[in-house]
């Protein structure tokens, strides 16, 4: 994706995310991860740019953390309509956020490994990523855990586990899914842009 379309996604989806949100406390907390990742692609653009694959993937992962600051992810209007046609006792934007906090990171934790050599064979690579992935999962949970001592009440809105008792470790579970359907259906298309891109560096 070239720059200037990436760039102009982002910064509209930021804008119409930050007018009225739901709470502008949770909207932060929620945004803050995509203003960290935009700050970090910009600074690393010349010196270590990455695939076009990752780059849309980051994109959509920003994009999925700027709906779910509007509107939180509890009340999230589309996964509102999903829970009314299947019945579900809650609204599951959470899931599809954590199952992309394991997607998309698997890939970025991919082009890192094999870009740097830190490791030889594919098994380990598949393993490293996963075990990645899943401390970004773990330590997304103590965050949202730290929140919740330090501000009370007022996380409940980011901690989103609307009264389940098995939310952390069902994010968990799909932060873990995701990162191994990224490796199962995105390896191959990425092998190719990591060639294109050795191509021309």
């Amino acid at each position: 994706m070239r720059t200037i379309a990436w760039v102009g996604i982002y910064l509209a989806a930021l804008v119409c995310s930050a007018i009225g949100p739901k709470d502008f406390f949770t909207w932060l907390l929620e945004v803050l991860p995509a203003l960290l990742a935009a700050g970090l692609l910009a600074s690393t653009r010349r010196r270590f740019p990455l695939t076009p694959l990752v780059y849309g993937l980051i994109l959509i992962h920003c994009l999925i953390l700027m709906q779910g600051g509007h509107y939180t992810y509890a009340e999230e209007p589309f996964f509102n309509g999903l829970k009314e046609v299947f019945g579900w006792s809650r609204n599951n934007y959470d899931k599809l956020g954590h199952f992309a906090q394991g997607f998309i990171p698997a890939m970025v934790a991919r082009e890192i490994l094999l870009r740097k050599a830190v490791v030889c064979g594919r098994g380990w690579l598949h393993f490293l990523v996963v075990c990645v992935c899943l401390a970004i999962s773990a330590v997304y949970e103590l965050i949202e855990w730290w929140v919740a001592v330090l501000s009370g009440t007022g996380a409940d809105a980011f901690l989103a586990t609307q009264g389940y008792v098995w939310d952390t470790q069902s994010d968990m579970a799909f932060a873990l899914l995701g990162a191994l359907l990224a490796l199962l259906l995105l390896a191959k298309t990425h092998d190719r842009q990591l060639a294109e891109l050795r191509r021309q560096g």
